[in-house]
């Protein structure tokens, strides 16, 4: 089954590095050669647009150029920040999402701006992505300053917040404090983290996503990956319950990123299918169906 990576940065120019770590996000032509070994065959490039996560800021239409050059290889999400346009809450952000989208744009994201979930700007967001039926990929932060990502307390109390006033919109989460709730072991010490070891019980993640049809998740980078591997039986049935809304993603973020442990994610699922432990239907879902039949990746 070749894959379809969700959540994947990349840039067509490379330029100032990220202090401390001398790298930049892999080049199209890096990460078309890092995906062929985890059997990806497209990925879905989140511009890096933000200033609360960005060295060198990208562009819409960087990624648009990308996508037209690599047609086979990436779709896209465009990326607006909640402050674009009059800085207001209040600003038509349906005139840049509308636009992206025409342009074929599939959802928007990463989300990395640094508001609280309930904020007006962000909920300004949330009501344009829902107008234009456009999905909407986040990063939650534990803070205000100091992070990147919209912010929600322990429990998830504001991303339930907004799951209830959007009803119509597609929230797909990603990041540590979005995958530490899949347990009910979560506390503000290991939040932000990777907790490790067996699940107790089932976590605030489990209820929401039960809860609400609206939640999906995004299954990329350490987060996602610790998440359904930490205890293999527990992430198993996880799986299998919401084969439906969880999609396969990387974050490959940097060329060195290729001999990440979250890089084996792709194969930990073959495996599960495999010897049985998810269904072939999960398996197919989560690895390539959902991205097509939720979001319109082709």
């Amino acid at each position: 089954m070749k894959k379809i990576d969700m959540h994947v940065h990349t840039r067509m120019f490379k330029g100032i590095t990220r202090k401390g770590a001398d790298t930049t996000y892999a080049s199209p032509e890096e990460l078309i050669e890092m995906y062929k070994p985890i059997d990806v065959e497209k990925g879905v490039i989140l511009p890096g647009g933000a200033v609360e996560c960005g060295y060198q800021l990208q562009s819409n239409e960087e990624v648009m150029a990308i996508v037209e050059k690599y047609s086979d290889s990436f779709d896209w999400f465009c990326n607006i920040h909640p402050r674009m346009g009059g800085n207001s809450p209040d600003f038509d952000l349906s005139y840049f999402i509308s636009y992206y989208k025409d342009r074929g744009a599939k959802g928007l994201g990463e989300v990395t701006a640094n508001f609280y979930f309930d904020d007006p700007f962000a909920e300004n967001l949330f009501h344009h992505c829902q107008k234009n039926d456009m999905p909407l990929l986040f990063h939650i932060a534990p803070q205000v300053g100091g992070y990147y990502g919209l912010v929600d307390d322990l429990g998830l109390p504001r991303l339930e917040k907004a799951l209830a006033k959007f009803p119509d919109l597609i929230f797909i989460g990603h990041s540590q404090p979005f995958w530490a709730e899949i347990g009910n072991n979560t506390t503000e010490e290991n939040r932000n983290n990777y907790p490790t070891g067996k699940i107790p019980k089932e976590g605030r993640l489990v209820e929401l996503m039960r809860k609400y049809p609206n939640l999906h998740a995004d299954m990329s980078a350490g987060s996602g990956h610790n998440a359904v591997t930490r205890d293999p039986e527990f992430g198993y049935d996880f799986l299998e319950e919401f084969q439906d809304r969880l999609y396969f993603g990387t974050d490959i973020c940097a060329p060195e990123n290729k001999t990440a442990p979250f890089m084996q994610l792709s194969h930990w699922l073959d495996e599960a299918a495999e010897s049985g432990k998810i269904s072939r239907e999960a398996h197919k879902k989560i690895s390539r169906e959902n991205a097509e039949n939720n979001i319109g990746i082709r």
